[in-house]
């Protein structure tokens, strides 16, 4: 496994340790743990009466093509974290009829995996990583009341502890967040953050919800015209193929959409910059992070953020 990235935090340049979070770039995987999506299991309610039928009548044929293009990781969250990813999309759901406390992870169906043991395997990572800073987007939240809700804030704040980055912390470089031992920026899409000061709100995603890299391009482009929103933000490079798509491509998957695709978004990427202009980018999310070299290409772009008068590194972070 190329771990190469694992510790790029504690090895950024120090004339960057002062830079928020926010005006760095870093690297994300998008539905991060769609990788352990569990065939068998119940579609999510919020899918579609029709496309719900279609799944009940035709079950052996809709749901291989549910597992090519709802996968859109391949490799295990902490083998994401040793690469590098530091923001992490994660859709969270009660399953129905289940009586149980368990929360899953979503895309179209449910994970294998539940949320507080993949947590766990987090915290157990950072232990072992204390300067890293990781970003946990948690949201969706389908089937979950707020006794619901209000009990898996309570397990979050008991398993990541002093790690939680309270929202009102109100300097967010490196050096600050080592200094308080911070390990941990906790978005929750809730109107329960304000109930809990270890909460963050929702961060925006960029989502072009297009099936080709100059569609996204394009979209991302507008976007930044616009101006970069106040604190965190994503830019989001997946692709999305809309179902009249998939019905008529049978041999193909959102790998082989994401694959051909990415040479050009490969090279919209190494033109961005981060920083605290208006057309800077901050989170850089996509899909297959793991075969595809997504966070070495996102963390050199803070090469870019180095005075002019400093030396060449000599060391890739």
């Amino acid at each position: 496994m190329d771990v190469s990235n694992q510790d790029w935090m504690s090895a950024v340049p120090e004339e960057l340790w002062d830079i928020p979070l926010t005006e760095l770039a870093i690297p994300g995987s998008h539905d991060a743990m769609s990788y352990c999506l569990d065939i068998n299991s119940p579609l999510l309610r919020s899918e579609s009466d029709v496309f719900r039928l279609l799944d009940k009548l035709f079950y052996c044929f809709t749901r291989p093509i549910i597992f090519k293009w709802a996968t859109t990781q391949d490799k295990s969250i902490e083998e994401q974290l040793s690469k590098g990813i530091r923001f992490f999309d994660l859709r969270v759901a009660h399953k129905p009829n289940d009586l149980s406390d368990d929360l899953y992870f979503t895309h179209i169906v449910y994970t294998h995996l539940t949320v507080l043991k993949t947590l766990e395997c987090v915290a157990y990572w950072l232990n072992s990583h204390p300067k890293e800073v990781v970003i946990l987007a948690c949201s969706h939240f389908e089937g979950m009341d707020d006794e619901c809700h209000e009990l898996f804030i309570s397990c979050l704040k008991k398993l990541f502890g002093s790690k939680l980055c309270p929202r009102k912390e109100s300097v967010l470089s490196l050096r600050s967040l080592w200094a308080s031992g911070y390990q941990v920026i906790l978005s929750y899409d809730s109107q329960l953050v304000a109930r809990h000061p270890q909460l963050w709100p929702a961060i925006p995603y960029w989502w072009a919800n297009k099936k080709t890299a100059q569609e996204v391009i394009n979209y991302l482009d507008w976007k930044k015209d616009l101006g970069r929103p106040e604190g965190f933000f994503v830019s989001g490079l997946n692709l999305t193929a809309p179902r009249a798509y998939i019905a008529k491509n049978p041999k193909e998957s959102l790998r082989t959409l994401t694959y051909s695709n990415w040479e050009c978004l490969r090279k919209w990427v190494e033109e961005q910059k981060p920083g605290s202009d208006p057309n800077s980018l901050n989170i850089i999310a996509g899909d297959f992070v793991g075969p595809l070299p997504l966070c070495s290409l996102v963390i050199a772009l803070n090469h870019k953020l180095r005075p002019k008068s400093s030396t060449q590194m000599k060391k890739q972070y």
